[in-house]
C-alpha cells in the first residue's frame, strides 16, 4: 500500500502531467499488483475545502467529485492513534494540521507517501515518494 497526499489526488484529476514520473510509476505499480493506493480522510476535507474557498475548480458538484475520490482510493481514518501521532511529530516539521495528520497516517500504516511537498520529503520523517 502507499498513501497519496491531497496534491498528488487533484493532480490525478485534474493535472497529471504535474505528477513526477517515479510518483506514477508507484501508483500505476501498486494498482497494476492490486495493492491499495489509499489516502487520508484529511483529504476529502481538504479538497472540500479548497473548493469552498475557491482555490480549486470541480468539473463536478463537491459532492461527486468526493463520492469519485472515495472510489478510486482506500479512505484511512483518523483515529486516536493518528489524532496522538500528529502532536508527537517534530516541533520543526509542518505546521499544517492536514499535512501532520496525513504523514501521521502514512507513519502509522507503515507506508510511503506519494508526495510533492519538499518541506515533507526533507524532514525524512518518513518514506516519501516522488
Amino acid at each position: 500500500m502507499i498513501l497519496v497526499d491531497t496534491h498528488v489526488v487533484l493532480w490525478m484529476a485534474m493535472e497529471p502531467f504535474r505528477i513526477s514520473k517515479r510518483a506514477r510509476t508507484a501508483i500505476e505499480g501498486a494498482r497494476s499488483k492490486s495493492q491499495a493506493v489509499a489516502i487520508s480522510d484529511m483529504t476529502l476535507l481538504e479538497i472540500a475545502m479548497l473548493e469552498g474557498k475557491s482555490r480549486i475548480s470541480l468539473n463536478a458538484s463537491l459532492e461527486t467529485f468526493l463520492q469519485e475520490v472515495e472510489a478510486q482510493f482506500v479512505v484511512l481514518p483518523i483515529t486516536s492513534r493518528v489524532s496522538g501521532q500528529t502532536v508527537s511529530l517534530p516541533a520543526n516539521f509542518s505546521k499544517d494540521p492536514a499535512d501532520r495528520v496525513i504523514a501521521a497516517t502514512a507513519l502509522l500504516s507503515g507506508v510511503a507517501l506519494v508526495t510533492a511537498d519538499a518541506a515533507i520529503r526533507r524532514s525524512k520523517l518518513l518514506q516519501t515518494i516522488w
